[in-house]
């Protein structure tokens, strides 16, 4: 049986909370004096607790509710907060998120999303004392994502922290550590997940047509501007528009960016017209973003516009618990996918898939348990079946030099390897150091399955 506490000093508040909410949590008790909280979170035990950020008449600097947040966190650290706030508290409520609660409600509050609130705010508290969930969401994301080391946990913690909200995300992390699902996992686990999820690649669209691609254009507004064209941002209206590797685009491109998201509106090319907009932003890089703000090569204010919550993916490196299952993942689907009579993994490809480094982490081992079980000629997969009859740790470690090879698709292959590995799988770094773009490196990396 879930228990709810409501704590506020406005009684038709605690009433109208309780009279909605009691119909879907099995216990609801409602509190004016906030001195009692001490008392009642140490012997209530309560799975959800709604919490009011002001008490005194007429002040309205949350204060209260941050110095009550801290007192709750230090009697019970796992418990789940839900704050309620009015219209102007949003960015301290959103402050209050990074340092412990779960998520908040803005009054008035519609039924429908607050009830969707403290469902979440339930899953966040199963999810921190290990219970079995008993609330499933209106909406449940089709988006897998696998992992059950302590650093993944934290993740998926924090979707489901704010996903509810409409708080703008920046998802930090090297390439090849899924991103896009984690954008994807959020947008399915929010209240817009029956409208678009727009993807745009910032990093593959030419500076030429970043405003077009992205704002749109009418008939005419240049050559081959044929007909009307609607942009990224306009068709993500009303759902999630996620731009993907922002940290790559120029200056002047970054305040054309900026004016958007402050104005929330868009204007075609060519066109004088603005049209508003209602879209949730998360955007990603893996390029080290702040060090790019000192550096001046990207706008502080376009970064405080973006990162409300950050998102920090770790490498794959660095969640070796992981690995194992997400290789285990990868051959059941595949085998299925090639018909493939393959079915487990050797003690000694675990070893060596364990001890290897990953620079292009989950991406980079998706595609080698796929070539390993196209090439395997048994039913189970063994060392030799990666890379060609090459010893898995062989690969990148201690790649031959290129004296040992006049093939120049090898040689080229060597190259990319060991750029790659100097810059820890940084695409972007990796391809100025080679004088490639972006686009070309992929290729290459695609081509030799790297």
């Amino acid at each position: 049986m879930s228990k709810l506490l409501i704590i506020d000093d406005d009684v038709d508040v605690l009433s109208a909370a309780k009279l909605f909410l009691k119909r879907h949590f099995g216990q609801v008790d409602i509190e004016k004096n906030p001195e009692r909280i001490p008392f009642l979170v140490s012997n209530g035990n309560y799975d959800v607790i709604l919490l009011d950020m002001n008490f005194t008449r007429d002040v309205n600097t949350g204060k209260e509710g941050f110095e009550w947040l801290d007192r709750i966190l230090d009697i019970d650290p796992k418990a789940s907060v839900v704050l309620f706030t009015a219209y102007g508290d949003v960015e301290m409520a959103v402050r209050a998120i990074k340092v412990g609660a779960s998520d908040f409600v803005l009054k008035p509050w519609e039924n429908e999303k607050l009830l969707a609130t403290m469902q979440s705010a339930l899953e966040i508290r199963e999810l921190r004392t290990g219970k079995t969930p008993t609330v499933k969401r209106k909406t449940e994301s089709k988006v897998e994502i696998i992992g059950k080391s302590p650093a993944m946990q934290k993740i998926f913690e924090t979707i489901e922290r704010v996903a509810a909200t409409d708080a703008n995300i920046l998802i930090l992390g090297e390439n090849g550590t899924g991103k896009d699902l984690i954008a994807r996992a959020i947008h399915e686990k929010s209240d817009r997940a029956d409208k678009p999820f727009v993807h745009a690649d910032l990093g593959s669209i030419s500076e030429t047509l970043f405003e077009s691609e992205l704002f749109g254009h009418v008939k005419g507004a240049f050559t081959d501007a044929r007909e009307d064209r609607v942009g990224r941002f306009e068709e993500a209206n009303e759902g999630t528009i996620f731009l993907d590797e922002i940290g790559n685009i120029p200056l002047p491109l970054q305040a054309k960016l900026l004016t958007v998201l402050q104005n929330r509106s868009v204007t075609k090319v060519g066109s004088g017209k603005a049209k508003n907009i209602d879209v949730r932003l998360i955007c990603a890089t893996n390029e080290p973003i702040h060090a790019r703000v000192a550096q001046r090569t990207f706008r502080q204010d376009l970064l405080y516009r973006i990162n409300t919550i950050e998102v920090k993916l770790p490498p794959l490196r660095e969640r070796i618990e992981d690995i194992v299952t997400l290789a285990e993942h990868f051959l059941k689907m595949y085998r299925k996918k090639y018909n493939r009579p393959v079915s487990t993994i050797s003690a000694a490809l675990i070893k060596q898939l364990q001890r290897y480094n990953w620079p292009g982490n989950v991406r980079e081992l998706q595609h080698a348990i796929e070539r390993a079980v196209i090439l395997c000629q048994g039913n189970v997969l063994q060392p030799e079946d990666f890379f060609e009859g090459q010893p898995f740790e062989k690969q990148l470690d201690s790649a031959p030099s290129f004296d040992q090879t006049f093939q120049l698709e090898e040689m080229e292959k060597m190259l990319i390897i060991k750029t790659l590995k100097k810059f820890n799988g940084n695409i972007t770094e990796a391809a100025r150091e080679m004088g490639l773009t972006r686009q070309a490196l992929y290729r290459r990396v695609e081509k030799y399955g790297i």
